[in-house]
């Protein structure tokens, strides 16, 4: 900016003024300024976020913003992928205590556009800022994936899970009710189901969690079920999905737990860094099950299918409708299946070690997806095992480390 022309002068405790004698000499300086300021102001008021006046702070039409909690998690990434893919605008919350920055920055180089995609780092356990960033942000639709998910670690810290989980949720409820957010679609999971005495699952099955991952699920679904029978406005989806595995076709995300958190992760990861050597081998645990070779059965869902299910239930989610659904393949792969599929999509002879079973484990899980294929015309396209751990190893072999520190 161009100071006004003062006398050097300081006849009052060092302070300047302005010498009214020298006006028609500075008479120019002072309008250049004037001129100046006002085109300041102007250009600021044109910059997001001045005044709170980002495009992210008003609704457009033509233009769903989508807030993705989570979303720099491996599940989560994919989902803000695959919603800025299909010209959604987003923003993703996360404290990254289980997400990674370096995945929010792939998304970032890959849709760079004003308007497209924010980050928001924040913890959702803190009420005044979950209710800040709805204040200042104007959603249309919630995506909520933010939340710790190891069935082991949840046995041995049930209260982190119940807060992080159940409580945060319930945060989230209250942020969307005090600000017109009224669409909701809640990433949920089989284990709210804990140990079905018939397969496969339907939506149906009684919820019966074992674990405190499972039971901390299951308060959060009804939380939502109540919150929305009181409020005709709400439109929501809850997706139970099952053992998620694969990542991004194109090679641009994958999963990268936190190394402290391998030894709670999923098999598929065991299975690579075994592989990649970091471990010296896998660990199967349990061989006891009554089931046809001793090992657990799951349903694996490719995270590709598993955020298609996301998006078409955002496109179905209609005001004072539930829809609630399982999203898997509805075919049951035993570990042992799983590990053979794993060492032939990697081509490494990994040693196995079995061991007693993991707390909070349950023998068989798989899916009826006929509701979720009927209504919402969503059917999983990427079932080949070894195809889907194929693309997964690809990405860890060229990430060995991640997407690096964060």
């Amino acid at each position: 900016m161009i100071p006004l022309n003062r006398r050097a002068s300081q006849p009052r405790g060092g302070m300047e003024y302005f010498d009214a004698r020298r006006k028609p000499h500075n008479v120019g300086k002072v309008i250049a300024a004037l001129v100046l300021t006002t085109l300041c102001i102007f250009v600021l008021k044109q910059s997001p976020g001045f005044g709170g006046s980002s495009v992210f702070s008003r609704h457009e039409p033509g233009v769903t913003h989508v807030l993705v909690t989570g979303g720099a998690g491996y599940i989560g990434s994919h989902a803000s992928l695959r919603l800025l893919k299909d010209n959604y605008r987003v923003t993703i919350v996360d404290n990254l205590s289980r997400g990674n920055m370096g995945a929010v920055k792939v998304l970032q180089e890959l849709f760079p556009q004003p308007g497209r995609l924010q980050f928001i780092y924040a913890d959702l356990g803190d009420q005044k800022t979950v209710n800040k960033i709805f204040a200042e942000n104007a959603f249309d639709a919630v995506m909520h994936f933010a939340a710790v998910a190891y069935v082991g670690e949840s046995t041995l810290e049930p209260l982190r899970y119940y807060h992080n989980i159940t409580s945060n949720t319930l945060l989230i409820l209250e942020a969307m009710a005090s600000h017109g957010v009224k669409t909701l679609i809640y990433s949920s999971t089989c284990a709210t189901y804990g140990e079905p005495e018939k397969m496969p699952i339907i939506e149906t099955t009684p919820q019966l969690p074992i674990n405190p991952y499972g039971k901390a699920k299951k308060m959060a679904e009804d939380i939502i079920l109540d919150f929305t029978k009181g409020r005709k406005d709400m439109a929501v989806m809850i997706l139970r999905y099952f053992n998620v595995i694969g990542s991004d076709p194109e090679g641009r995300l994958g999963e990268a737990p936190r190394p402290e958190l391998r030894e709670h992760g999923r098999i598929s990861g065991a299975c690579f860094d075994a592989a990649l050597g970091i471990i010296p081998g896998l660990k199967v645990k349990g061989t006891d099950y009554p089931t046809a070779d001793g090992t657990c059965i799951r349903d694996y869902i490719d995270v590709t299918d598993l955020v298609d299910a996301h998006v078409k239930a955002l496109n179905k989610a209609e005001p004072s409708k539930v829809g609630i659904y399982n999203v898997g393949t509805g075919r049951g792969r035993s570990v042992k299946e799983f590990v053979d599929a794993c060492k032939k999509a990697t081509g490494v002879n990994i040693k196995i070690d079995y061991l007693s079973r993991r707390p909070g484990d349950y023998a068989e899980v798989y899916s009826d997806p006929t509701k979720i294929n009927t209504e919402l015309n969503w059917t999983a396209q990427y079932t080949d095992l070894k195809e889907s751990l194929s693309v997964a190893w690809r990405w860890q072999k060229s990430h060995p480390h991640g997407y690096g520190s964060n």
